[in-house]
This record gives C-alpha cells, structure tokens and sequence, in this order.
C-alpha cells in the first residue's frame, strides 16, 4: 500500500513526509475504522480509502503542521468508514432467496414481475423492492436509504416506466404498475 502512495507523490520531501505520515497513524487508522465496521475485511478497504483520500487532499495535509495530522487523519478514516456503512445501507439486496409475500391466485405472474424489478439498476430495483414488494410509503423508503422523499418518488416513477417497457417489449398490456 505504501508504495503505491509514495508512487503518486512527487517530491521526495512529499514521499518523506507521507512515509512518516503512514507509519505514525497507520495501526491507528486501522484500528479506528476495524471499530466502526467490525469487520477486518471492510476495515481493509476503508483503511486503503483513508489513504488515497489523504493523497487526494495532500496539498492540505502536508500544510497541516504535524500534531495537526493525526486528528486530520482519524476524521478521514471515520468518514471513510461510515461511507461503506451508508453504501451498505443503501445497496443491501434481498437475498437471492428471498421469496416475497404475493397473492396466491397470480403468483406466476407475481413472480415474473418480481424477477422484471430484480433486473433493474440498483439504484432504481432496491427502491421498487420497497415499494412494490414490502409495500412501503415513499417517507417511510426515503427514511430507510436516507434520501430526499422526492429522490424516491423520481426513482420509482423511472423505475415504473423501465418495467413498463419492459413489459410492454414482451408483449403485456395493462394498465399500471
């Protein structure tokens, strides 16, 4: 990991400083993101963030004077952390499978259609989950994914219109989604 950080550095006084940096907070870093994530593997990968978004953000970094960095350090290592939380959060997929509760008498057609939402692009497909399949209000969805109530509503009209395309190619007519 090191090497590839002191790749992206200029100057040898940037490499010096980043190597100083990296062997004074790197057990921190790890430490504090193990403890938000509870997982080491994610905590790898939130500890690889921190690192690249200090690079990112090196012309701050190196001008903070050095009992400043670690504070600097360890914010970035727990935002880096609650990110992977928040897209966890947003991204959580129903297992594969998850059989969802449907009317008895159309459950064919239930099921086509659940496999039709599967299809979508994530973004679009976990909110038509929610809505569709569990049956919940755009607040109550909004609040879930911890996102404007009009972001849900946008996505769930495009997504109505992806399936009814989608449907409409396969030849289905009806009347709402």
């Amino acid at each position: 990991m090191l090497a590839i950080c002191l790749a992206m550095l200029e100057s040898e006084e940037d490499q010096r400083r980043f190597t100083r940096l990296y062997n004074a907070y790197e057990k921190k870093i790890y430490a504090v993101v193990l403890r938000i994530l509870g997982d080491p593997d994610r905590a790898e990968d939130a500890a690889q963030q921190t690192w690249f978004q200090l690079l990112k953000r090196w012309d701050r970094v190196s001008a903070l004077l050095w009992e400043e960095t670690e504070g600097y350090a360890v914010t970035v290592a727990k935002n880096c952390a609650l990110d992977i939380l928040r897209l966890e959060r947003r991204t959580a997929a129903f297992p594969e499978d998850w059989d969802p509760p449907a009317p008895e008498d159309r459950q064919e057609e239930y099921d086509y259609l659940v496999s039709l939402i599967r299809a979508l692009p994530e973004n679009y497909r976990r909110i038509l989950e929610l809505k569709c399949v569990e049956e919940q209000s755009n607040r109550e969805i909004a609040r879930r994914l911890n996102i404007n109530e009009s972001t849900v509503a946008s996505r769930v009209m495009r997504g109505r219109t992806m399936l009814r395309r989608q449907l409409e190619k396969e030849g289905y007519c009806y009347d709402a989604v």
